[in-house]
């Protein structure tokens, strides 16, 4: 079974992790690490507490383990573990800043630069708006290891209607950049 880590930051559009967690496919293991900054945003933007508060909404299913932030020492800290494919949605500046300067203390920047040194898929959804000069040359840095960067960007081809059609949207480009099937939009004719 493919092993995926999802990596929720502590940026504003917390939804989009949690519906990029709710659709991915049954046939994965996933992992999941919320940053300490993602806690804080849970509770602004969804009025939830906890990740426990996160599951029962979500209704997940039994191949997903959430794992704490502050625990270095778990097994997706290390590359002999083998997780195939990792995202972080959204990821917060101070996220990005980290994993391009190569700080690994937390779970999550440890587990996103293990993917960087491994040569495995990586995505970054940066949430910032405008960006400054010095988050773009974060993010070049991290297009030139190969990571790939895929903001939250509006598409509106897809003849989408709503939000959540919208999310849809986003959250199926960012499974195309993953290689993970999906129907979650109209593709372009």
């Amino acid at each position: 079974m493919e092993k995926f880590i999802l990596g929720i930051s502590g940026a504003s559009g917390i939804n989009l992790g949690l519906r990029f967690l709710k659709n991915l496919p049954n046939n994965l293991q996933v992992y999941v690490v919320f940053s300490q900054n993602a806690q804080q945003v849970l509770l602004k933007e969804m009025h939830q507490n906890t990740i426990q508060e996160v599951k029962q909404t979500l209704n997940l299913t039994n191949n997903i383990t959430f794992l704490d932030n502050a625990d270095i020492g778990a097994n997706i800290a290390s590359g002999s573990f083998g997780a195939d494919k990792m995202a972080i949605i959204p990821t917060s500046m101070n996220t990005l800043a980290k994993i391009a300067c190569g700080i690994a203390n937390c779970l999550l920047s440890r587990a996103a630069s293990v993917m960087i040194k491994e040569s495995r898929p990586l995505l970054l959804a940066p949430r910032e708006l405008p960006l400054s000069s010095i988050a773009l040359e974060n993010m070049l840095k991290l297009s030139r290891c190969n990571t790939i960067i895929a903001p939250p960007i509006l598409g509106y081809y897809a003849d989408i209607k709503n939000l959540e059609q919208m999310e849809d949207f986003l959250i199926g480009k960012w499974f195309d950049c993953l290689k993970i099937p999906h129907s979650l939009y109209r593709r372009w004719q």
